[in-house]
């Protein structure tokens, strides 16, 4: 299930402020009739309907709030939200997806009746038996709020990773109530203050504060990993994240750039695509014969935790995606891993002005005024549309890999494996800043929902563990090596390649390059007719210390500014490269890059 939280409010009682009194003493304040606030409440709830349009839930308890607006792809039928346990006492509002939630329900140490199907009601039992554990046993990309009636009590939290978006909020006009939503664009009307609520983190109204729940050994990448390369155990470990993310009972498809991260992606999901309809025609006859239809993308099984046969719905044709601008690098390369694999694919190509005449509506959705991100999810937003215009709820996307591996051209310049690990682990880190802010959103704003096997717990614990000499690029390896040769078949004249050479060997382009160069060309231009010498040198005062460098970077704070009050700029990170001088954060402005810009 994918369902949005929205907007919910929580408030302490008078119990809960005494405790809490010592530590923060803004829960000592007086709060206002919940009742009162439902109105507004529901109405920021609307504000995020795109992320969730299939149905609307909300739930007031005592002085506590929630709204949910849901995207259903697990118990479609019976999954809506909030969710509640068997006495009503425990109420829980979820944006994700829990992938190991058939085994959490086989581990529990109490008996829980389940209301639903859906994957994300097992938060409610762990919580019983884990309390503030309880995000500790998931597996999956969330963000939740649950309300406790019993002890007047609200905790909220996020992924290790931070793949689902969610912020928390503050009213200095009623400073007792703490809002979380998923997007700014629920909090800023009634909050003055907002955050990015951090990943891997637990909020307990009982004290007001957040912990990290999330503690990896490579967290703080002060100590330089000595684990060997293992290619077996990473290529293993990654076509078993993939599988689990194509837990779906709705048509789901693959982004497909072209690029390394996106196009193993699409192999593995395409080999699981073939067994699954192998398995199921050996137990059930041809899927046609049972009713499915390829076109449509309908199925009859599926495989559960213990690799076993489980009614689930698989794709009996997988269907992959690309973008750019006519005669893309990413279009042309997109197509020719998509003919080598097999794949349904479908080609959007947009112009100039189609990216335009999205920008506005690109930094709504994004919440963000970042060069870079802007750049990347100005194309995922204009394909997302198309992608759920067809009937398409979920698809599978590549972020993350350069983050793990050191895949960005500014890699190059790396000291040594110290600081190459340690930028690894900043950019990892970061990541709910950049990458999987672009991927959620962009998304979401047409109620798509995109899964991420490179940012997997058991997988970032293989990758991240490595001795980053493995990673680092030189004159004999390129960038990314490392998992490139994992997946390289070459010296196995027996094995069936996962990618063609010249795919599996393809050097990086960003997102915002592979589009077509002209793109970024073309928004460097626009800038520079919108934004003048004379107004560069006059940023606005609210901006304080976070002033443009560029006319590009001016240009998208404005279009934030007209959406967005500056208490939102605080959650906005601006990605920059290491090592490197250059102000322009693409790829294609690194010297190394083979088709670097021909003008700055």
């Amino acid at each position: 299930m994918a369902g949005q939280s929205a907007a919910p409010l929580s408030r302490p009682s008078a119990q809960s402020r005494q405790q809490s009194q010592t530590r923060r003493a803004d829960l000592a304040n007086s709060h206002p009739d919940v009742a009162k606030f439902k109105p507004t409440a529901l109405k920021l709830s609307k504000a995020i309907r795109h992320r969730g349009p299939d149905w609307s839930g909300n739930v007031t308890c005592h002085n506590t709030i929630l709204c949910h607006e849901r995207l259903s792809i697990v118990g479609v039928e019976s999954g809506a939200q909030p969710l509640t346990n068997a006495d009503e006492s425990i109420v829980l509002a979820v944006n994700g997806e829990i992938y190991n939630h058939r085994l959490v329900r086989k581990s529990l140490k109490h008996p829980y009746h389940f209301k639903t199907a859906s994957d994300c009601e097992v938060i409610i039992p762990l919580y019983m038996e884990y309390g503030l554990d309880a995000p500790k046993h998931l597996d999956g990309m969330f963000s939740f709020v649950l309300y406790d009636k019993k002890l007047d009590r609200t905790i909220a939290a996020r992924d290790p990773i931070g793949i689902t978006t969610l912020y928390q909020g503050w009213s200095s006009e009623q400073p007792g109530t703490v809002y979380f939503a998923s997007e700014l664009k629920s909090l800023h009307p009634v909050c003055d203050k907002i955050e990015s609520f951090p990943p891997g983190h637990i909020y307990d109204s009982a004290t007001g504060e957040r912990t990290r729940y999330f503690q990896p050994t490579w967290w703080d990448g002060d100590k330089v990993p000595e684990t060997p390369a293992d290619l077996k155990l990473l290529r293993e470990t990654f076509e078993k994240s993939v599988r689990k993310r194509l837990m779906a009972e709705v048509p789901y498809g693959v982004l497909l750039s072209g690029g390394l991260d996106s196009s193993l992606v699409a192999s593995i999901a395409q080999r699981e695509t073939l067994r699954l309809r192998k398995l199921a025609e050996a137990a059930n006859g041809s899927a046609e014969d049972q009713g499915a239809d390829p076109d449509k993308g309908e199925g009859l099984v599926g495989i559960d935790d213990d690799n076993k046969l489980s009614t689930m719905t698989f794709l009996p044709q997988l269907n992959s995606f690309s973008i750019g601008l006519p005669g893309s690098p990413d279009n042309e390369a997109a197509q020719k891993v998509a003919k080598f694999l097999g794949t349904k694919h479908h080609v959007m190509t947009f112009t100039i002005d189609d990216g335009l005449n999205a920008l506005s509506d690109v930094i709504y959705h994004l919440e963000t005024y970042d060069v870079t991100t802007i750049r990347a999810s100005t194309p995922m937003y204009l394909l997302s549309r198309k992608i759920k215009a067809m009937g398409i709820k979920m698809v599978l996307s590549g972020e993350g890999s350069d983050e793990i591996f050191g895949g960005y051209l500014y890699f190059h310049a790396a000291p040594d494996k110290a600081a190459f690990h340690g930028e690894c682990v900043r950019r990892v880190k970061d990541l709910h800043l950049a990458d999987c802010l672009r991927a959620n959103k962009s998304t979401s704003a047409w109620g798509l929902e995109a899964r991420v096997p490179f940012l997997d717990k058991e997988f970032l614990d293989v990758a991240m563990n490595m001795d980053p000499a493995a990673k680092m690029i030189t004159d004999e390896r390129m960038e990314k090596y490392v998992i490139r040769k994992a997946f390289d078949t070459s010296d196995d004249p027996t094995a069936e390649p996962y990618l063609p050479d010249n795919i599996l060997w393809r050097q990086k382009e960003q997102f915002s390059d592979g589009v077509g160069y002209g793109w970024i060309d073309a928004l460097k231009d626009h800038a520079e007719m919108h934004v003048t010498d004379e107004m560069m040198k006059k940023p606005k005062p609210e901006w304080g210390a976070d002033i443009p460098d560029t006319k590009e970077a001016y240009w998208y704070r404005t279009m934030f500014d007209e959406h967005f009050p500056p208490s939102c700029a605080s959650t906005v990170m601006r990605w920059t490269p290491k090592w490197s001088k250059q102000t322009d954060p693409s790829g294609r402005a690194i010297a190394t890059h083979k088709a670097k810009y021909t003008h700055a």
